[in-house]
């Protein structure tokens, strides 16, 4: 599963999908040459910290952060601005551009592109050197930039991992093992096969939405996504061209319902229906499963996410980022990690479907009791824990890979798995589109 697929699911009530519409607009001003600023030694001053749509679910967890911090730091002052989902990378564009940017910002993976290409944001790697021990590995990751060295330009905040969700009445139904769930993408698809063959058209293995399943599909059979540069992507292999077919495949025969693959179907009532053997891969859709459908709740299992060829998974991070010339940088920093600390960090995870990207915090017991095993969501909460701890960046949306370019290449291959074209060329003209894409976002 990718960015795209686990932004739209897991963080719903965090996060409000605003994430699915990452600006197109340039920044422009001179950017680039904003200048760093300095440490004094001294948390004081006056900072602004914008976080997306929390208020009023979470007003009183954050505003108790805020109260601690300004306790330790009686210098310091944080004035919170909560904002809308709709138009917030636009809102960040516009406020680059007039130099309004806050102290410390709430980015997703999207926008943290946005800001981090154009050398908005502090290296808050240099700033902090021991900071990376502090945070799982592929958060801390993700927040690199191409051509920036061991630069990381924010803070990890909270994480989402990807997880399996499955029917077991379903599963068995379909004549397969509920204890022996797909490990692989090919695996997952020679499931999906005999469930459409055994299924009678009562119900499909899964949504054929190929912007839910690209790029980590690809990355999980090794298919390379990008030159060794990191400025041309290389996808156009015989890899990519068998995972098409597979598509195509697949669909005709009647594994993915037929409307999925053009629109977006509610896949929580397609599950929550009895119509879907996979769910989601993300532990906030089993709570909501859990709350909409109990029935089928009580047939939910959980399992490892299908991992890549390196064992590892895609995880979603949402992260706080540091205006480069604040004027008070040590009290932009020093909030940034207080907010995501340990404690801070597990205190809001209990308050919402999400996980720690600090080590610390997600070493808690909280996150490794499994109960006795039979509650998909204690389970789902453990088996996403456990991932986190390994988590790292094969399976993880590159930041080239913008939703301009997810949508180039999905329309490539809806017309391979519709049987509009055939997969080679669905493959090579995706990869083109999405190269010329690349050239003019470099080019601007």
């Amino acid at each position: 599963m990718t960015r795209s697929n686990l932004t739209r699911i897991a963080g719903a009530g965090l996060v409000a999908g605003v994430l699915l519409g990452v600006s197109a607009c340039g920044v422009s001003g001179g950017a680039g040459d904003m200048k760093a600023a300095e440490r004094t030694g001294r948390v004081a001053g006056e900072i602004t910290f914008r976080t997306l749509q929390l208020k009023p679910v979470y007003t009183a967890y954050v505003q108790g952060v805020i109260d601690a911090f300004e306790e330790k730091y009686p210098e310091a002052k944080v004035k919170w601005e909560d904002v809308p989902g709709d138009g917030y990378n636009e809102k960040l564009v516009a406020d680059a551009q007039a130099g309004a940017l806050p102290d410390v910002v709430n980015l997703s993976t999207d926008s943290f592109q946005l800001l981090g290409d154009r050398g908005m944001l502090a290296d808050v790697a240099a700033l902090d050197g021991g900071a990376a021990k502090d945070y799982v590995p592929g958060a801390w990751e993700q927040f690199k930039l191409p051509g920036k060295g061991d630069g990381v330009f924010a803070y990890p905040w909270y994480v989402t991992p990807e997880i399996l969700t499955y029917n077991r009445e379903l599963f068995q139904k379909a004549g397969l093992d509920p204890e022996a769930p797909p490990t692989s993408v090919e695996q997952f698809f020679d499931y999906a096969e005999r469930i459409a063959a055994n299924s009678g058209g009562q119900y499909s293995a899964f949504m054929a939405d190929p912007k839910g399943r690209l790029p980590g599909d690809w990355q999980k059979m090794g298919i390379p996504i990008l030159n060794e540069k990191q400025d041309r992507f290389t996808f156009d292999t015989d890899k990519a061209v068998e995972w098409a077919e597979r598509m195509k495949d697949l669909y005709a025969k009647g594994a993915m319902p037929k409307e999925s693959l053009l629109k977006s179907d509610d896949v929580n009532q397609l599950y929550g229906g009895g119509k879907l053997v996979f769910g989601p891969g993300s532990p906030g859709f089993v709570k909501d499963i859990k709350r909409n459908a109990p029935q089928i709740y009580a047939n939910t299992k959980v399992a490892g996410a299908v991992t890549g060829t390196l064992g590892h998974i895609g995880i979603y991070a949402q992260s706080l980022g540091i205006k480069k010339d604040t004027k008070h940088l040590d009290a932009a920093a020093e909030f940034a990690k207080w907010v995501t600390n340990g404690p801070n960090q597990v205190e809001f995870s209990k308050k919402a479907t999400i996980y720690p990207s600090n080590a610390q915090g997600l070493a808690d017991p909280y996150f490794s009791d499994r109960g006795d095993g039979t509650d998909a969501e204690t389970v789902a909460r453990a088996v996403g824990s456990e991932q986190l701890k390994t988590a790292a960046l094969d399976a993880n949306t590159p930041v080239q890979w913008t939703n301009q370019v997810g949508d180039a290449v999905v329309r490539e291959m809806q017309k391979a798995i519709k049987g509009e074209q055939d997969a080679r060329t669905a493959v090579r003209k995706a990869q083109e589109a999405a190269n010329k894409l690349l050239a003019d976002a470099a080019a601007k």
